[in-house]
């Protein structure tokens, strides 16, 4: 059986050039990676002037000597915040970001379906449910679309508790209200976001449903724990690796896993419990 690539975050690792940052990256065993320019020292978003003055197939070239893959690039932003201008000279800059993908040699520009929270697209609101949360996501996404159609990369969507696209049922409504174009949305399935609000008992149901109902448009699995890394190398309880394993071998077909949340001192251990051999 071919194993499937593991990777990780930049971000897990300190900013440094990109010749530095893969050669760290790689020297701990790595297959691809999940890059944000903030990584490098950039914006996760630069400006245009800035973008336009990145040399991405010289960063590209830096990973692959170091024997690494780029998987994905970072282009998140809040999709749906409630300045409704702000969102749009976001998705502008995200388009000029995703239409130069394609010189990194990714699979998929990754994205935030964001919240109505104005301070933190991470954090959960009780507006993230109102249709126009929902009509603005899609309406900034319309241009995501056309980027990455003129790249021909995809758009990586996670479902995350504090988004629009909150869990498997939300997923699900954005794959149908997109139709045709659906085809250029892939799914990032991260299993401590798919059961944060889940009680233990229920963690195996909504995992099985998730890769189940999302999978065949299922792009990568993301790696992070309920609790910290730290906590649960130290023996916490946490997710069930073992089944996460089984639910990700069981895809229709092979995607990366991608580390985050860990950090240059802890991620060998990691990466071995990711693995399953420690």
């Amino acid at each position: 059986m071919t194993v499937a690539p593991l990777g990780v975050f930049a971000r897990c690792f300190p900013v440094a050039p990109p010749a530095e940052l893969a050669a760290a990256i790689a020297s701990h065993g790595f297959d691809t990676v999940q890059l944000n320019l903030s990584a490098i020292g950039e914006q996760t978003i630069p400006g245009e002037a800035t973008l336009a003055g990145l040399d991405l197939a010289a960063i590209a070239g830096a990973f692959r000597d170091a024997g690494l893959s780029l998987w994905g690039l970072s282009g998140s932003y809040n999709m749906a915040h409630p300045d409704r201008d702000r969102a749009r000279a976001e998705t502008a800059a995200a388009a000029r970001l995703v239409r130069r993908a394609h010189e990194l040699g990714v699979t998929a520009v990754t994205l935030c379906t964001g919240s109505r929270d104005p301070d933190d697209m991470w954090r959960a609101h009780p507006d993230n449910s109102s249709d126009a949360a929902w009509d603005d996501l899609l309406t900034n996404l319309v241009p995501l679309l056309d980027a990455a159609d003129e790249a021909d990369v995809l758009l990586a969507v996670e479902p995350e508790p504090g988004n629009v696209v909150s869990g498997t049922e939300a997923a699900l409504r954005l794959a149908r209200a997109l139709g045709d174009r659906a085809a250029r949305v892939g799914f990032i399935l991260d299993p401590a976001n798919l059961v944060a609000i889940h009680a233990p008992a229920e963690r195996e149901a909504v995992l099985r449903d998730a890769f189940a109902r999302l999978g065949d448009a299922a792009i990568c699995v993301h790696a992070k724990d309920v609790v910290p890394w730290t906590a649960r190398l130290d023996g916490a309880p946490g997710l069930d690796l073992d089944l996460i394993r089984e639910l990700h071998a069981a895809l229709p077909r092979r995607v990366p896993v991608i580390i985050q949340d860990a950090d240059a001192q802890n991620i060998a251990r990691v990466r071995d419990l990711v693995r399953g051999a420690a």
